[in-house]
């Protein structure tokens, strides 16, 4: 077993190898292959990621850079990849690669884990194979997007419901998650008469939840933390809501540790968005009305004050396409994007109309429990339709080629047009000056069969 994998590792060393449909082979084995297969092609995809200088990294000295004022305004593009990953992710680093694109993070949150079926492991080993197919080289931030306290399971039960969040940073941790947003403002409570008492709980979980990221992290690795202090989609943000955040959650996390100790470097707030976009009769998406003077004194007061990277603005990716130019100027320090990838897949005119029929016809019989009294079939469908991507993610993969190829294309100048409104053209100098990544090479898979080797050597 030891021979072959170590002759699958040379072959990869070679970049042209790595950028053939060998790779696409590899990726599809991590994905859909029985366990002992998926299990080597994971580890095959990070060791080959390891030797070819794409590993996943944390964006937390990076961002501390930018609150020194020792980097220029950038709004760094986190991106869930929900659906078509594989070929989602390779327009990514194909846009990154020809324009230069080091700061960028690729994520999936908690809920999306579930309903795109998507582990973390196969989501590292996913997004890392499509790095290594376009030729990227640098650090790979991955990122746990919304590892999210539900409010209800918490009260019913809060050491049941924190347990579960643990559960998964420590998945994620273990897969190569390297940046965690803790997302405790589910619990912000705003009957409570003062600042302190309405983001207690919130902070007190956060800062509990940032020491057990810190108490696990691996060697060498100083995972970036967020915060949130805003629920999105829910009342606006100040700066006096983050001033009792963060004198709460310092003081915690310090009580907590003993002393000074790591904690986040970025936080997010809510200034007037909503995840998904509010959606009107029709289908359309209605107008935000965003407030970017609190998005901006909010990113400042971070930085001056707490010497965070700034702030992070939440969905945000069915604005206008003239908003995105906003956020750089307005010096917020990274931005959400998700649904409106999903609608370029969903709705693309190549997309088969047998495919797209089949998918809104399961939607109407798996989901009509969330069909709200008063929405139309439209906006039913819109909604609920990420419910699909898991039941549908093989029949997705399997598209014709020319398909894929048609709706990867749109997707990548889509992510192309969002690098340069954000300004993160031209960055990959930059990173690789404040992100070193250090080598982590895992333990080989305990597997009775090794079929990668064989199966690969047609594809090379």
């Amino acid at each position: 077993m030891s021979n072959a994998f170590d002759a699958t590792l040379r072959r990869f060393q070679n970049a042209s190898v790595r950028q053939s449909a060998a790779l696409d082979d590899l990726a599809r084995q991590a994905v859909f292959g029985v366990p002992e297969a998926r299990e080597q092609a994971r580890w095959l995809i990070w060791e080959i990621g390891q030797q070819a200088g794409v590993r996943p990294a944390s964006i937390h000295e990076l961002y501390l850079a930018r609150g020194q004022g020792e980097v220029p305004p950038f709004t760094t593009p986190a991106m869930n990849v929900r659906v078509l990953a594989y070929d989602t992710a390779r327009a990514v680093f194909r846009a990154a690669t020809r324009l230069d694109v080091g700061a960028l993070v690729l994520e999936i949150a908690r809920s999306e884990i579930g309903y795109t079926e998507q582990r973390p492991a196969e989501y590292v080993a996913v997004m890392t194979a499509a790095a290594l197919r376009e030729g990227f080289e640098g650090p790979l931030f991955i990122q746990g997007d919304h590892v999210q306290v539900n409010a209800k399971k918490y009260g019913a039960d809060a050491q049941a419901e924190l347990g579960a969040v643990r559960a998964l940073i420590e998945e994620e941790l273990g897969a190569g998650f390297y940046n965690i947003d803790v997302d405790t403002s589910t619990l912000v409570d705003l009957s409570q008469s003062t600042l302190d008492e309405q983001q207690r709980v919130n902070y007190e979980r956060a800062a509990e939840l940032t020491k057990f990221v810190r108490d696990r992290e691996p060697e060498g690795v100083t995972v970036s933390v967020g915060a949130e202090i805003g629920e999105v989609g829910g009342k606006n943000s100040d700066v006096h809501e983050l001033e009792a955040f963060m004198e709460g959650y310092t003081r915690t996390l310090q009580r907590l540790a003993g002393g000074p100790y790591v904690g986040i470097s970025k936080i997010s707030v809510q200034t007037g968005t909503s995840h998904g976009g509010v959606v009107l009769p029709d289908g359309s998406i209605a107008k935000v009305q965003l407030d970017l003077d609190a998005l901006q004194t909010l990113s400042r007061e971070a930085r001056a004050r707490y010497g965070l990277g700034g702030a992070v603005q939440h969905g945000a990716s069915t604005l206008p396409p003239e908003a995105f130019g906003h956020f750089p100027a307005r010096e917020a320090i990274e931005i959400h994007l998700a649904t409106n990838f999903q609608n370029i897949v969903f709705d693309h005119p190549k997309l088969p109309a047998d495919v797209r029929d089949e998918i809104n016809e399961w939607v109407r019989s798996e989901c009509k429990d969330e069909w709200k009294k008063g929405d139309t079939e439209q906006q039913f469908i819109y909604k609920s339709r990420k419910k699909a991507i898991g039941p549908f993610k093989r029949r997705l993969w399997d598209l014709p080629a020319d398909v894929r190829a048609a709706i990867a294309g749109d997707l990548e100048d889509t992510f192309a047009f969002l690098f340069e409104q954000l300004r993160v053209t031209n960055t990959r100098g930059t990173v690789d000056r404040w992100i070193k990544p250090p080598l982590q090479s895992h333990a080989r898979p305990r597997a009775v069969t090794v079929a990668a080797p064989d199966d690969l050597e047609a594809g090379e």
